[in-house]
């Protein structure tokens, strides 16, 4: 059976959705408020019910997104696993096998991404993160092309154009751990192998 370490909450992640979902449900809100009055007026449903229908549908759409961003808000993790490296969210499933992974190092976000350089919106999604230290993972080269990479993840997981990833849970020492016990204990079979293959090549043969 496959070894596989804890389940580590991508903090990035949940950020983005909570961030996000709280307007959405609250945007949503307000369209159900403006569709009431023409839903409450007994001619103006009657004569152009497509308003308020229109209106509390999408009201109510937008609230079902922001209820399903809730919902997901802690689904992203990261997971060592016996001879890869799991990067998981709703839409995005990927193995990073140890063989592709050159180095894992530590590093304040507030390092990785100086506050002086962000701007805005980014200065204010990175903010509560600026204390907290990611594990940088870097890679001989990555699984998925960079440019589909950037289609799911956000912005601050890559601190350049490197190959790498900037993995940021709350216990990075555990999780720095767990990913060198796991990754020594996976190679340790083609070690193995290896080393019984060089033996057998030094024997002589009939």
């Amino acid at each position: 059976m496959e070894k596989a370490g804890k389940k580590y909450p991508l903090v990035l992640y949940t950020r983005m959705l909570d961030r996000w979902w709280p307007a959405l449900f609250f945007i949503g809100l307000g369209l159900l408020a403006l569709a009431w009055p023409f839903y409450s007026d007994l001619y103006t449903r009657l004569t152009v019910g497509w308003e308020w229908e229109s209106m509390a549908g999408l009201g109510g759409g937008v609230i079902l997104i922001s209820l399903i961003m809730w919902a997901m808000r802690k689904s992203a993790f990261v997971q060592p696993r016996g001879n890869h490296l799991l990067v998981a969210t709703p839409f995005l499933r990927m193995r990073i096998s140890y063989s592709r992974i050159h180095r894992a190092t530590s590093a304040s976000m507030a390092i990785l991404f100086p506050p002086k350089s962000l701007r805005g919106l980014k200065r204010e999604i990175l903010y509560p993160l600026f204390n907290m230290t990611a594990v940088v993972v870097e890679l001989n080269a990555l699984p998925i092309p960079a440019s589909t990479l950037r289609l799911f993840l956000s912005p601050f997981f890559f601190k350049d154009k490197s190959p790498h990833l900037v993995i940021l849970v709350q216990d990075w020492m555990s999780f720095s751990t767990q990913i060198e016990s796991l990754r020594v204990s996976g190679s340790e079979p083609v070690r193995k192998q290896e080393m019984n293959s060089s033996i057998l090549n030094r024997l002589p043969r009939k």
